[in-house]
């Protein structure tokens, strides 16, 4: 059974940083491309980062500079550090794992930036 779940969403003031995680269990997590992607209220889903299994990064422009997304291959885990955060980037973050027309997603984790 394939899971993917996220971590480390909260309340956070603007300017302030979180580091999201996602774990998963029952894939080659090695094989996979890995992203994370948003969806605020009222607005499509989107791509904020993505590292390939070559660890290839790559970042939506709204976030270049202030997200990094990471991987850690032994634990399974992908993460997003996210810094200088600001009221636009409230939403709820999801992961996904993809690998040739396989793709799993997780169940998201709210993240919330407002003083």
């Amino acid at each position: 059974q394939v899971q993917l779940v996220e971590s480390g969403g909260g309340l956070v003031q603007p300017g302030g940083s979180l580091r999201l995680s996602c774990t998963t269990s029952g894939i080659f997590f090695t094989a996979y491309d890995m992203k994370w992607y948003r969806q605020a209220p009222g607005k499509q889903r989107e791509l904020v980062a993505g590292i390939t299994s070559g660890e290839t990064t790559n970042y939506a422009d709204s976030v270049k500079g202030r997200f990094t997304i990471s991987r850690d291959n032994a634990e399974n885990t992908v993460y997003l550090q996210m810094s200088s955060l600001k009221p636009e980037d409230t939403a709820v973050y999801f992961c996904s794992a993809t690998l040739a027309l396989k793709a799993y997603w997780g169940l998201g984790t709210q993240v919330t930036v407002s003083s």
